[in-house]
């Protein structure tokens, strides 16, 4: 298909993005002839077949439901995965969750909450996909301790610059319910290779 007008194009971009953030908030079954008639009755001004309060009901429970169904399959898959990274080698696990492995170990000072740090970062889930690298981008990054998700804020105290450790994030750690763009879905377990470089 080859779109003739400006308006062809916005409309199909507009579905296509609609499509992605319901997809990210768990909605993958979707009737897409109703989510059309949808569209056009509030567009056409047509007669709705739910009134407004029905309409904040059915939504209300279906979001809740697609939150319960992503956390339980997310979580579950970073309680595995956390539960068995426990048992290797070399792992440290903290009484919040956290996990870490120290690849080197430096010799400098340990960050506080309210110093700036620099550091070079490698972040994945736990399928083995890069969602943010400083590393490949070869650029270290500098922000304060206390401005990172909470797993971060933790192990950099822990930290010695100079050190390299690789952490394992439980999803209470990191995004949480909401997760972070496309990449980190709600409820993901991360893992990040993090040097601390420096205290600005």
């Amino acid at each position: 298909m080859s779109f003739t007008t400006e308006k062809e194009k916005v409309s199909y971009a507009l579905g296509l993005s609609m499509a992605a953030n319901l997809a990210e908030q768990g909605f993958t079954e979707v009737d897409t002839a109703l989510l059309a008639q949808g569209l056009e009755h509030h567009f056409d001004r047509s007669d709705l077949l739910m009134q407004p309060e029905e309409i904040q009901q059915v939504l209300g429970k279906a979001f809740q439901e697609a939150q319960e169904s992503m956390k339980a399959e997310a979580g579950a898959e970073g309680e595995i995965f956390l539960a068995e990274n426990a048992k290797k080698d070399g792992i440290t696990v903290l009484e919040s969750g956290l996990q870490y492995r120290v690849m080197t170990e430096g010799k400098g000072p340990k960050p506080a909450a309210t110093d700036q740090v620099t550091t070079h970062y490698h972040g994945m889930l736990i399928n083995g996909k890069v969602f943010d690298s400083s590393v490949d981008r070869g650029e270290p990054a500098t922000f304060p301790v206390n401005g990172v998700i909470a797993g971060w804020v933790e192990a950099l105290q822990l930290m010695t610059v100079g050190s390299k450790w690789e952490l394992f994030i439980p999803y209470n750690l990191a995004y949480g319910e909401r997760g972070a763009g496309a990449d980190i879905k709600p409820y993901s377990t991360l893992i990040f290779e993090v040097e601390l470089l420096a205290i600005a």
